[in-house]
């Protein structure tokens, strides 16, 4: 079977009436506020020269890898420069406030509540995971840079402290020098990503995922600093251990990562619109909401349960919501462009109804299953996204021929692909 892809047409004006995809310039163009495409923007999917695709319920394995561009590289590389020369102001500041067992046993105790973090991000990111690299990256950013950070910065923040009153001192630094601090050195991360790999960073989405790892590594070894101190400080180390760990692993696990990833939806929604300026404008915009957030959590006292059941537990249903309403929006989105590629003899209709929906990616890979191709299957379900994905960054008009480039490479990869399944 042969399909080779042709170079993408110039523009919307090679479209007319009687063409398959003429129907998509329309509504149909923006199936979501989250896919939304300007009518100048768009152009057909590149067609193939093989005639019908041969039908093979999603699956496929992935020969080819996408390189990572030099911005990913160098940002991965300096991300990890700077997160070990971080634990070496990061690591004896722990082990002075809280001395080696509690460092130990903190550590394992910060664990569970990271593990609630990350499963989230994991759901999050099924349906178009991000590189791993820049997962890592976001992660120890978040455990150890971010940390040192706000260690540099405090002192200074502190200057404009009241010192007269050891109370207000202490109230200060609780519900302003942290909110600022610790907020801005966690979503520095989020803009050195938006900047150097905005490849993998064009959606609200990426931006709640990459928000929440951040946070996911900061709220680690905070953790491991509240809980190694109740360990090495108090005289009823077990009791006073059990309760911050409730407090802080039960009832506000997703704290920091509610906080940093009002500023992660709102750059990713800049990064539609992506160029420098913007991508700053919304760096600062999205520092207000997290910064708000957090001093409201600090700032709770003596009505703390009633604040917390009033203010707090609304807060997270709704930002469960708002996840809900993004995954919701991204698979209408997959629908939308598979379609497109369908209409240009890339994919059957059956495949796109299967490759569009968590039910059918399913019965997809069980199908494949039964072949002993479950492995190719679900390649091939990524491959496809991949592309939907690619897709979209060319419809938006932001860089369109480096997207058009990965476009042509991956519908070679998805013939690959497609004949792995089929084999």
């Amino acid at each position: 079977m042969s399909m080779n892809p042709q170079q993408p047409a110039p523009g919307p004006s090679g479209n007319r009436p009687g063409d398959p995809q003429w129907q998509y310039r329309d509504q149909a163009t923006n199936p979501s506020w989250m896919g939304h495409v300007q009518p100048q923007n768009y152009r057909p999917a590149p067609g193939h020269s093989g005639g019908s695709v041969v039908q093979v319920i999603p699956a496929s394995a992935s020969t080819v890898g996408a390189r990572a561009s030099g911005g990913v590289v160098g940002l991965v590389v300096g991300g990890g420069i700077l997160a070990f020369v971080s634990l070496f102001l990061v690591v004896p500041f722990l082990l002075a406030n809280t001395g080696i067992t509690g460092f130990a046993i903190g550590f394992v105790a910060s664990l569970i509540p990271l593990g609630a973090v990350l499963g989230a991000v994991y759901i999050i990111d099924r349906w178009e995971p991000e590189p791993k690299r820049l997962l890592l990256f976001a992660f120890t950013w978040g455990a150890a840079v971010s940390i040192a950070v706000t260690l540099l910065i405090q002192p200074v923040f502190a200057l404009a402290a009241p010192y007269s009153d050891e109370a207000a001192f202490r109230d200060f630094m609780t519900t302003v020098q942290a909110p600022v601090v610790e907020e801005f050195a966690k979503s520095l991360g989020l803009l050195l990503l938006l900047l150097m790999a905005r490849k993998h960073f064009d959606g609200p989405v990426d931006g709640v995922v990459f928000a929440f790892t951040i946070a996911g590594g900061f709220a680690f070894t905070e953790n491991i600093l509240y809980f190694g101190r109740a360990i090495a400080e108090s005289g009823t180390p077990g009791s006073d251990l059990v309760q911050i760990f409730f407090l802080r692993g039960v009832m506000s696990p997703f704290a920091h990562a509610i906080f940093t990833g009002t500023t992660g939806l709102i750059m990713g929604l800049a990064a539609r619109r992506w160029h420098a300026g913007a991508s700053v404008v919304a760096f600062v915009v999205g520092l207000i909401p997290a910064m708000i957030l957090h001093n409201r959590w600090n700032s709770m006292g003596q009505d703390f349960l009633a604040q917390y059941v009033l203010v707090q537990v609304p807060i997270f249903l709704l930002a469960v919501a708002c996840i809900v309403v993004l995954r919701v929006a991204e698979t209408r989105l997959t629908r939308q462009r598979l379609f497109e590629y369908a209409a240009a003899g890339w994919f059957t209709q059956t495949e796109v109804e299967m490759l569009a929906t968590p039910g059918g990616r399913r019965q997809a890979v069980r199908w494949a299953g039964a072949y002993n191709r479950a492995p190719q299957m679900k390649e091939f379900v990524k491959g496809a996204t991949r592309l939907a994905f690619t897709r979209q960054r060319i419809l938006s008009g932001r860089d369109v021929q480096v997207h058009q480039q990965d476009e042509v490479q991956q519908l070679r990869e998805l013939v690959a692909l497609r004949a792995a399944v089929g084999h």
